[in-house]
C-alpha cells in the first residue's frame, strides 16, 4: 500500500468514527448502516426518514467523490458471479437481523462502548466471514 492510500485509508477510518460519534451524540442513534438503510423503508410516521436519507446519500456521494478524485483507490473487483453475490446478500441482511446490528453497529460502535454482546456478534460474524471465505475459494462455489 502506497502513502497516498494508506492517508486515505486513514482519513476515511476519522471520518466512519466521527461520524459515528455525530449521529449518537446528535441524534441518540447507533451508526448500523444496514438497520439505516432496512428502517428506511420502513417509515413509521416517527419523522426519521429525513436523516436517514441523508446519511445513506453521504456514504454514496463519499464514494463518488472518492471515486472521483483517486479512481485507483475504488475500483471494484468482483470475485463471484451474481447468484453468489444474491445469496451473500440475503444472508448478511438475515444476520444483520438476527443479532440486532450489523458490522458498522457491532464491530464500529459497539466495540467503542465495550458492549459485551457487540464484542461476541463481532467475533461471531468475523469468524463466519473467515470460514465462508475459506470454503468458498476451495469449492469453486463463488465462481
Amino acid at each position: 500500500m502506497n502513502a497516498d492510500a494508506l492517508h486515505l485509508a486513514l482519513a476515511g477510518g476519522l471520518m466512519i468514527g466521527a461520524a459515528a460519534a455525530l449521529l449518537y451524540w446528535l441524534n441518540g442513534r447507533i451508526a448500523g448502516v444496514s438497520g439505516i438503510f432496512g428502517d428506511l423503508f420502513l417509515e413509521r410516521g416517527d419523522g426519521h426518514w429525513p436523516w436517514r436519507a441523508a446519511f445513506l446519500a453521504g456514504l454514496l456521494i463519499g464514494f463518488v467523490l472518492i471515486r472521483s478524485l483517486h479512481p485507483e483507490l475504488a475500483r471494484i473487483h468482483l470475485q463471484s458471479g451474481p447468484w453468489a453475490l444474491i445469496v451473500a446478500g440475503l444472508l448478511v441482511g438475515y444476520g444483520t437481523r438476527m443479532s440486532s446490528g450489523c458490522t458498522s453497529g457491532h464491530g464500529v460502535c459497539g466495540i467503542a462502548r465495550i458492549s459485551r454482546r457487540s464484542l461476541l456478534a463481532t467475533g461471531s460474524f468475523m469468524f463466519a466471514a473467515m470460514l465462508t471465505v475459506a470454503l468458498i475459494r476451495h469449492s469453486g462455489f463463488g465462481r
